[in-house]
């Protein structure tokens, strides 16, 4: 197990030096963020002296190198427009999209998982093909359009819960409160449709092929009851490629809750990146960038480990 950790460490060094270059040329090689931040009646000596505040005259290697000793310090750079540290402005939205991100996974295993196994355990029934039809709903429909959709039923129309922002918050979060957790509803069933039915396919084809190992045969023939060959024999075995896919879902759920947050105007991450697009707020930017490949290599990681707690069969040495 140590030599496994300390391999798949140095590995994600590699990735994460790898796509820090990628990253910073990528943004940094994108407009002109003076053309944005300074006025055009703006003079060339107030434009010189704009760019050279900025970092923007040096080579872009000498960029890259300033960027990489700040990040060893824990300093990503400072916001263009903010003048803050572009790290402090991420930390301070990244509550909420991880809440929002937790809340739609958690609402996609809850729905998913029961349904993919009732699909899979009775596939020609009626309810079944319901629910083949309702997760092909899940992949098609375009996340903004759910949303608003969401926002007129059930905020407009009905008047149910609340149709934008956060909510209350207690220590920072907004599912400890009443109110925070009735605007974390919608914004949340709104970003777990597609997990929900990518977990729903998962699981039904899982336990259509489970069903057919020769282990459950015996499982039956032995008499076990239905429920015990379901729930011991067969939902155990399916939780591996499960919890795999939901982790690396996770992580795009962070990613890509863009739409989402800014349909419900939800005060994540997501919201803050497209302000800082639209401004060029170059350091935001990377931050932003590298924070998410970050949590994708420490979610890859987590999900590796939970393989041998789920089955002892997989060897973690044998990976990576």
């Amino acid at each position: 197990m140590t030599v496994y950790l300390l391999r798949r460490l140095f590995q994600s060094l590699l990735v994460l030096i790898a796509m820090s270059i990628i990253v910073f040329v990528g943004v940094y090689a994108v407009g002109d963020p003076v053309e944005i931040l300074i006025s055009p009646d703006a003079d060339q000596a107030e434009r010189a002296r704009a760019i050279v505040a900025l970092g923007l005259d040096r080579p872009l290697w000498q960029q890259y190198l300033v960027f990489v000793q700040n990040a060893l310090r824990g300093d990503l750079g400072r916001s263009f427009v903010f003048n803050e540290p572009a790290l402090q402005l991420i930390l301070q939205k990244m509550p909420a999209t991880m809440e929002l991100a937790f809340g739609a996974t958690i609402f996609a295993i809850l729905v998913g998982l029961p349904l993919g196994l009732y699909a899979g355990l009775h596939p020609d029934s009626a309810g079944a093909k319901a629910i083949m039809a309702g997760s092909i709903l899940g992949f098609s429909l375009p996340t903004f359009w759910v949303g608003l959709m969401l926002i007129m039923v059930f905020a407009v129309q009905l008047g149910w819960l609340p149709s934008t922002g956060r909510g209350e918050t207690l220590w920072g979060w907004s599912f400890l409160t009443a109110n925070g957790i009735s605007h974390l509803i919608l914004p949340s069933i709104n970003l777990a449709l597609f997990k929900i039915s990518l977990v729903i396919r998962l699981t039904r084809s899982g336990v259509r092929e489970t069903m057919l190992m020769d282990y459950v045969k015996f499982a039956r023939a032995k008499g076990l009851s239905p429920a015990r060959v379901t729930y011991v024999h067969v939902f155990k075995n399916i939780l591996i490629p499960v919890v795999t896919v939901v982790g690396l879902e996770l992580g795009s759920t962070i990613a890509f809750s863009v739409v989402t947050e800014s349909v419900f105007a939800w005060p994540g991450m997501g919201k803050l990146i497209i302000d800082s697009i639209n401004v060029l707020d170059r350091p935001v930017i990377v931050a932003y960038l590298m924070i998410i490949v970050l949590m994708f290599i420490v979610i890859n990681l987590v999900v590796d480990i939970m393989y041998s707690v789920l089955d002892p069969r997989v060897r973690l040495e044998g990976q990576g």
